[in-house]
């Protein structure tokens, strides 16, 4: 997981379910990443908070996506933490050869070692996808209409799939130098405007098509709504293991301005920092 001060609050929500659920929680280790600057300060709140919690926290240089970034339909989107998810091979040891990787807007509600332990079947990645959704929606007609752009996704089943929840074989991903891979989408972007959405069209161009199909239960997502108003919405059909609020409506931000969705309450029991000040200069 990312770790900042603004999504601080709902990281440890995210932490904390992860420990209530988990058969073993002696067993997992959380790696964290977080900017320089932050580091020290997260570091005392996480080991406040959780004194017996297996956990490091690596420092991301934003220099790696400057200039890379473009706007995007949301400013939350545009952080360069956001990035951060595409140099997970880079930033964690070597020795580690798979993680899952969790957005700070959720919580889960089951053993997390049944997510751990799927078999990603030789794939890099495995995720919830959802062939239903359109997938020429998100790219411009900029994408479209370049035939190299396009052909990109030619002879390929391509899916939607939210980045917020991942199972990644890391060893995979330096072999098959994907980093690199997502880079040359961003440099793409910058100069041509093929995509609205920050760094999940990149990874869409490079992996939908080739992901491990996971359960929907692992990642019932859109909970915070589009990425313009943040409406309440409904569960999908079907078992529950994460609750994801990905969109614009964070449930902590709700609860706070005393308009929350009813599924906001499911977030609540695990909000330990509801009546607390996170950062001592805040």
């Amino acid at each position: 997981m990312t770790l900042d001060s603004t999504y601080l609050r709902g990281s440890v929500a995210g932490v904390f379910s992860v420990l209530q659920h988990a058969t073993c929680p002696e067993n997992i280790v959380f790696h964290f990443i977080s900017t320089q600057r932050q580091r020290p300060e997260l570091r005392r709140i996480i080991t406040a908070t959780f004194p017996y919690l297996n956990f490091e926290i690596y420092n991301f240089d934003t220099n790696l996506v400057k200039g890379k970034i473009s706007y995007s339909i949301r400013q939350a989107l545009d952080q360069p933490l956001n990035y951060a998810r595409i140099y997970l091979a880079d930033l964690l040891p070597s020795g580690v050869g798979r993680i899952i990787y969790f957005d700070s807007d959720l919580i889960v509600v089951d053993d997390v070692a049944k997510l751990w332990s799927i078999n990603l079947r030789g794939h890099v990645l495995g995720a919830p996808e959802y062939c239903h959704a359109n997938f020429t929606n998100y790219f411009t007609s900029k994408f479209w209409s370049n035939p190299v752009f396009a052909g990109s996704v030619k002879g390929r089943k391509p899916c939607y799939f939210n980045t917020g929840v991942m199972v990644i074989d890391l060893r995979k991903w330096r072999e098959g130098k994907y980093t690199e891979k997502l880079e040359y989408w961003m440099r793409i972007q910058k100069k041509y405007r093929i995509y609205e959405l920050g760094s999940l069209p990149p990874f869409l161009l490079v992996f939908a098509g080739d992901v491990e199909e996971i359960e929907h239960r692992w990642n019932q997502h859109g909970l915070g709504g589009d990425n313009l108003q943040g409406l309440c919405r409904n569960l999908h059909p079907g078992p529950v293991s994460l609750l994801h609020w990905s969109g614009k409506g964070k449930p902590w931000l709700r609860i706070d301005s005393k308009n929350p969705c009813p599924l906001d309450y499911l977030w609540a029991p695990y909000d330990l920092f509801r009546h607390k000040s996170l950062f001592s200069d805040s």
